[in-house]
């Protein structure tokens, strides 16, 4: 175990101690990210920072060190702050120099005053980030962290919450009951200076809303761009290199936690002076909320390290590329040809028998825009299931099952009530100065699962037909236009759609694929639910490595098979030229290529060029079949 007394619980005093030896020297801001990063290869020495995604905030001790596995949902404006400050005693004028850095609020003692006029100011900037959990997270995705975590947390006593011990699962309640967040609003502003007992405290709060409820601010929206999600939303706030962290970036970053309820009397203060004197501050009350919630509710990291994530399955190494990394990764391709065949028998099942319908399943969820050619991306490969009884068990249970093998995923249920009525484009709100979130602002390799099989007859208005747009966009595109009022910005997604639905889809698609159930069980619910329950958990860990470490791997296509395939291509136009389009030669290519890598080969071979096209000729025949039977096109 590392030695953990000071970093990590108390990492002011190793940031101090840096500054004090370095100063004037500014070069004490890189050896502090230096000692830190190099804790933090010590002994899996990440596993002792507690996270903010396993742990409330209020089980945290503020000042101390931790972690947060986040996307970014919206960035602020830069903020300007005292670097580094200096203090004077005016009765024995002793000057103490501060640093400003990690900090919301500059401190000094208590016979001291900050000297705004000293030539040691130093002034800097930082970038806030507003982030919140990986939307549409999987279970088992958080419970293999925390089961890593060996972090020892303990309820904090250091200061006095607003709230007081509430768990995220509290926090959901209060976003189902509003008034309960009302009550905790009025707790949080009720005392300003800090003299109340928290017992009183809390029974104000609890009564505040009956006595004062029109003054009231209405519940603070967390904006999280998925229904139901819980966790955490943190002010990140970046001192460098933020240039290279951008909206939807999955980042894990290592800061000092900054809960100080001054923050919140602070802003309320302010928020009152600017009512008296509206040309004192020019922010608006509502964007003063959105930029500066109560730190109870909306917590802020000081970062002092943080990376983007190339993935966040927890059970491979974080990065492909190191030496230990490289060694985890050939064990696993050694074995990789039972796991696949695993894979098919079990996705088999689960689609009723259909095998052919299972390869395919598997090639989609390996599949990742591996690069773009102008606007057009390539590597996408959006599945329309077609044939899926209608019947929203199976689709259910399907989803079940991809996100027990996914990191992240969605269902997105396509209703004329769900179309018209929710927020699909995030869009950016000028009075409150940020970006209002919605469902398709989604991180990198979030598997999108459309029902369409819940569609009924029904009217879109406006706005179900900007979302059914946007979402042929995403399909064809993987590009969500977020809406800035008086123009679009193309936000550029990768995104993995699977759509299932009885006949063929009314989105675009890649590649159709008719289910043909080679069995009807009589209890669908039952027959679901045995197969994942049938299924051990070493055995399904296989497959989640599976799936993620083949999206990650290079793939590439020598001269001499570019060439076979070139030709072969030319005799299939000459004998078929009719059904035979560019769009099958790239739809071919497309199958080759993740088949080839679902067998853990980074090249192509001709076997597998040729076990693409009669995949794709079985495919194709099973519709033209499906064709005659019903008399139309699906």
């Amino acid at each position: 175990m590392p030695c953990v007394a000071d970093w990590l619980n108390n990492p002011f005093s190793i940031v101090q101690g840096i500054f004090a030896q370095n100063v004037p020297n500014s070069d004490w801001e890189k050896k502090v990210t230096e000692y830190f990063k190099e804790k933090l290869k010590e002994n899996n020495a990440t596993n002792w920072v507690p996270s903010l995604n396993d742990v409330p905030v209020h089980y945290l001790k503020p000042n101390s060190l931790v972690k947060f596995r986040c996307m970014v949902q919206d960035m602020f404006d830069p903020e300007f702050y005292m670097g580094v400050y200096e203090t004077v005693d005016p009765n024995t004028n002793a000057r103490v120099l501060h640093f400003g850095k990690y900090r919301d609020v500059a401190e000094c003692g208590p016979q001291q005053e900050i000297d705004l006029n000293s030539s040691q100011t130093v002034t800097s900037e930082r970038q806030t980030f507003y982030c919140v959990p990986v939307p549409g997270e999987s279970a088992w995705v958080k419970e293999a962290y925390i089961s890593a975590s060996q972090a020892r947390v303990s309820p904090s006593t250091s200061y006095t919450p607003s709230r007081h011990k509430r768990s995220y699962e509290e926090d959901e309640d209060m976003d189902l009951h509003p008034s309960k967040q009302k009550e905790q609003h009025m707790g949080s502003g009720g005392d300003i200076h800090g003299c109340v007992e928290p017992k009183r405290l809390e029974t104000e709060a609890s009564a505040g809303h009956h006595l004062i409820s029109p003054n009231c601010s209405p519940p603070l929206d967390l904006n999280f761009p998925l229904p139901g999600e819980k966790g955490p939303a943190c002010l990140v706030k970046v001192y460098e290199s933020w240039d290279s962290f951008k909206v939807n970036d999955v980042l894990e970053v290592y800061g000092i936690l900054s809960v100080d309820p001054v923050l919140s009397i602070v802003n309320n203060e302010e928020r009152d002076n600017s009512a008296l004197d509206p040309m004192e501050c020019m922010d608006t009350a509502e964007e003063q909320r959105v930029h500066s919630p109560p730190a109870s509710l909306v917590p802020r990291i000081h970062v002092i390290l943080a990376q983007k994530l190339q993935h966040i399955n927890p059970l491979l190494p974080a990065c492909l590329n190191e030496e230990e990394s490289k060694t985890f990764v050939s064990n696993f391709m050694s074995e990789l040809s039972p796991v696949r065949a695993e894979l098919l028998g079990f996705l088999t099942h689960a689609l009723l028998g259909d095998s052919l319908a299972a390869e395919y399943l598997i090639l989609h969820l390996i599949s990742t825009v591996y690069a773009r050619r102008d606007v057009l991306p390539l590597g996408k490969f959006t599945v329309n299931l077609s044939g899926c009884p209608r019947n929203s068990i199976f689709t259910e249970h399907i989803y079940r099952i991809i996100q027990q093998l996914v990191p992240a995923s969605y269902r997105l249920q396509m209703t004329i009530e769900n179309m018209n009525h929710s927020r699909f484009i995030p869009h950016k709100d000028y009075t409150a100065n940020r970006l209002v979130s919605g469902v398709l602002q989604l991180a990198s390799n979030t598997s999108l699962v459309v029902d369409e099989t819940q569609l009924e007859q029904g009217q879109l208005d406006t706005t179900g037909v900007h979302n059914v747009t946007a979402l042929g966009n995403l399909i064809t595109w993987q590009k969500v236009d977020y809406d800035f009022n008086y123009h679009q910005m193309e936000f550029p997604c990768n995104i993995n759609v699977l759509i299932t639905s009885e006949g063929r889809s009314l989105l675009p698609s890649d590649c159709q694929v008719h289910l043909q159930p080679q069995i009807i069980p009589p209890n669908m619910e039952e027959y679901m639910n045995s197969l994942l329950t049938a299924v051990l958990p070493s055995v399904l860990n296989k497959f989640r490595i599976y799936l993620s470490l083949l999206r990650l791997l290079d793939y590439s296509i020598s001269d001499e098979v570019t060439k076979a395939v070139e030709e072969d291509f030319v005799e299939m136009r000459k004998n078929d030229p009719e059904s035979i389009t560019a769009d099958d030669l790239h739809r071919t290519l497309l199958v080759a290529r993740f088949l080839s890598l679902s067998a853990g080969q980074t090249t192509l071979s001709r076997e597998r060029w040729l076990r693409a096209k009669q995949l794709e000729a079985f495919r194709k025949a099973r519709l033209q079949q499906q064709k005659c039977v019903n008399g139309n096109e699906l």
